[in-house]
Order: structure tokens, then C-alpha cells, then sequence
């Protein structure tokens, strides 16, 4: 018998599979084959969204070279994704993402401008699939923009940004690497502040604005709306 897939709470909603608009899904059929990594699915209860622990990603053999490595955690429709590809082509972004439509969107901003070949997907849940997926030290940085905020405080346990969690990104990254964080909800920035503290791997870097970061239109409603957008750098020690 192989190993049997890691039980966790889940810290993601999922949502519908369809594509939002005719260009997202044109975009996917044009892009996956080469974009979205193809993965073992594990035998068990999380079934799509997860990853045969077994299974084992390299960076440089999937992109075909030696650079930084950005993790993004939940890359949604791929606004800071795209732009940061754009922006710094010297870099490799693997972006991990449970909701279809999302990628299919995000390939679809790369579709307006030169194809990027410093992108890849792959569609699994990124908090149990960074347990096993990717060798330790090899992210240069580490994304979590905007995470579901689970505001009920009976749900706080699914948040994404936990003790354990921190521990995972930990492993993940070489000393020094910095893991960004940014949300809309007050309490889970208090709470996300408070589990880094605490993580002795980790030490505040800044609380400003990631650089290569884009306000979007989600950002703008949550700013509408009255929530203050929190900011967090942390580097490992």
C-alpha cells in the first residue's frame, strides 16, 4: 500500500468549476497542457484538491533553469501573479490554486501580452500539498495575498495561517527568504501576527505594501467597504 493522504482541515471554499467568462476558458484549452503541472491525485478524502504525498516537484526541471523561486499560495485570478512574471522574467513563479476558473482567468491576462514562460500552475490545496510537493529551501519567497479570511470565529480553525502552517513555509524556504502575507480582515492580521511572533523561525521584516503587489479590484471593495488592507513581510531566520 502506498501512504495514505495527510488529513487536514480545509482552509479554502470551493467554489464552481466553470469558467467565469469564454476567454478564460479559451485561454485555459490554449495553456494548460503546458502550464498546469500534472500531478497524482492521492487516494482519499481530498480527492481533486490534493496530492500524492509520494509525488515530488523540481523547480529547475520544470522550468528548465536555476533562478529565485516565488511560491504564490492561493493566486485567484492572478493579478499579482501576472504582474510580478511581467515584471521580473529573471524569476519562476509556481502559483497553487484550487480554483479552476481562477487559473483560467489568470491565463487569460497572460494571453494579452508576450506568453510567460516563467509560470506554472498547479491546482491542489496549497497548505497540504506543501507539505510533500517541493524540495525544503528551494523558494525564494513565499505569497499568501488575501487567504479566506473565515471571519466566523466558530471557522477560525480553517484559517490558512497557523502554527503549523508557519512550519511548513518554513521548511519550504532558505534562510533568509521572506514570506508575504496580506489581508482585508483585521483580526486574522492580529492573528496571522500573532502566530509568526510566536514561530521562531520567523522575524517581522516590514509592514509595507509588497512591492510587486497591484491593488485590484477585489482590494478596492474590501477598501470601499471600511476594512484597512494589512501588509506582513516575514523573514526566515
Amino acid at each position: 500500500m502506498g501512504p495514505r493522504p495527510l488529513a487536514r482541515t480545509r482552509s479554502f471554499t470551493r467554489r464552481g468549476g466553470r469558467m467565469l467568462k469564454d476567454s478564460h476558458q479559451a485561454a485555459w484549452d490554449r495553456y494548460a497542457d503546458a502550464l498546469v503541472l500534472d500531478v497524482p491525485r492521492p487516494h482519499g478524502a481530498d480527492g481533486s484538491t490534493g496530492v500524492d504525498p509520494a509525488h515530488r516537484i523540481d523547480p529547475e526541471e520544470v522550468f528548465g533553469r536555476t533562478a529565485p523561486l516565488v511560491v504564490e499560495i492561493g493566486s485567484g485570478s492572478g493579478d499579482a501573479l501576472v504582474n510580478a512574471a511581467t515584471e521580473q522574467p529573471g524569476w519562476d513563479f509556481l502559483a497553487l490554486e484550487v480554483w479552476r476558473p481562477g487559473i483560467g482567468h489568470a491565463m487569460a491576462k497572460m494571453d494579452k501580452g508576450e506568453p510567460l514562460t516563467n509560470v506554472r500552475f498547479v491546482e491542489a490545496d496549497a497548505a497540504l500539498a506543501l507539505q510533500t510537493i517541493l524540495p525544503p529551501g528551494c523558494a525564494h519567497e513565499v505569497w499568501t495575498f488575501f487567504p479566506d479570511p473565515w471571519p466566523k470565529t466558530r471557522h477560525h480553525k480553517r484559517r490558512l495561517v497557523s502554527a503549523e502552517f508557519a512550519s511548513t513555509v518554513a521548511d519550504l524556504v532558505r534562510p533568509g527568504s521572506l514570506w508575504r502575507l496580506a489581508t482585508d480582515w483585521a483580526d486574522y492580521a492580529d492573528a496571522m501576527r500573532t502566530v509568526l511572533d510566536r514561530h521562531t523561525a520567523w522575524e517581522l521584516e516590514s509592514t509595507e505594501r509588497a512591492p510587486l503587489r497591484p491593488m485590484t479590484r477585489f482590494e478596492r471593495r474590501g477598501i470601499e467597504a471600511g476594512r484597512h488592507i494589512t501588509d506582513l513581510a516575514y523573514r526566515r531566520g
